[in-house]
């Protein structure tokens, strides 16, 4: 059995070679399956927002002796019968209470009930409430956040590399990172916070990182295509992603594992809500952003170039030249 760095330098030199480009169908496929399961999943299982978006009251309950959550919901639904509650704990002697938008009088009612409810002074209890309009406010300033992000990288690449098709490529892989990774947060039910939006652009900067590193050296490959070196522009493309495959696999573990570890120190250890909805988020969308770059954002790539010109006249000579000489194809 092969070891990974002799798997690397096999990768490398061509001698092992993974289809990511002759099967791009395949790979467009199932990343089309994803993409619109994703954006389906909402339909059936609305995405839940936090109270950050959404408005409404929270409670906070300190120095309780126990952390059943289901008397702080007995406690709100003794003063409003009907109100929606969320409880989380928080560490082993907290529990945080969110509610829709309540009034002062009943604010005060429900703070009392939770004071009784978990036999604590009510000056342990502390409530806060966020208005509809700070909510908006939220959402706006993060979809600018979004937009911005995009527009700048796909100037960046496109500035860089000296090509739209590459920005093209990098920006449709992001927007499969973000919807995919939204939609594994709709389907299991995560909140979407603040923290976990802040998570987003992480992962998609990271997404951009690891596209780049590839893209470069599809760059370095391509420019060597033609007679000379015997390969077409999409066997340039595929040697390009094989030799950084290993290298997007070592950062990618190397990603994932502190922040698994941050996840489970926040989540089930600490109880930090905050901390739980960055990591999450930083650690699907890494995993995510891996697959993006690798079956959707070089197959893509390879794609929108082939049908050029000079490409496609350069791709016939050397194939031509190759069925002259006798090389299978």
């Amino acid at each position: 059995m092969r070891s990974m760095s002799q798997l690397g330098n096999d990768l490398y030199t061509g001698k092992t070679s993974f289809p990511f480009i002759g099967r791009r169908r395949l790979w467009f496929l199932i990343a089309a399956i994803l993409v619109v399961g994703s954006a389906l999943v909402p339909l059936f299982r609305p995405i839940q927002f936090s109270i950050e978006f959404t408005g409404g009251s929270q409670f906070t309950v300190n120095g309780v002796t126990t952390t059943d959550q289901l008397l702080a919901t007995d406690a709100v639904q003794s003063v409003v019968p009907d109100a929606t509650t969320k409880v989380v704990t928080i560490g082993d002697d907290a529990v945080r209470v969110q509610t829709d938008q309540m009034t002062d009088a009943d604010s005060r009612e429900v703070s009392a009930a939770l004071a009784e409810a978990y036999d604590v002074p009510e000056s342990e209890v502390s409530y806060s409430f966020i208005g509809p309009s700070w909510g908006a406010d939220v959402t706006r300033t993060s979809l600018w956040g979004l937009a911005i992000f995009l527009a700048l990288t796909f100037l960046i690449l496109a500035l860089y590399f000296r090509t739209w098709k590459m920005s093209v490529s990098a920006i449709i892989g992001l927007v499969d990172v973000l919807v995919i990774t939204i939609g594994v947060y709709a389907l299991f039910g995560f909140e979407i916070s603040p923290a976990a939006v802040i998570g987003f652009l992480t992962i998609l900067s990271y997404a951009l990182y690891d596209t780049t590193v590839v893209f470069d050296k599809i760059r370095e490959n391509t420019s060597e295509d033609g007679e000379v070196s015997g390969r077409t522009f999409g066997e340039s493309v595929n040697l390009a992603v094989n030799q950084t495959l290993v290298r997007s696999i070592n950062t990618t573990v190397v990603a994932v594992l502190p922040t698994g570890a941050i996840l489970f120190i926040g989540l089930i250890w600490v109880g930090a809500q905050t901390l739980t909805d960055l990591s999450l988020s930083i650690f699907v969308g890494t995993i995510v952003a891996a697959y993006s770059t690798i079956f959707v954002a070089a197959p893509l790539y390879s794609l929108l170039r082939e049908n050029e010109p000079a490409i496609r006249a350069r791709d016939e000579r050397v194939l031509a030249a190759r069925e002259l000489a006798g090389v299978p194809a």
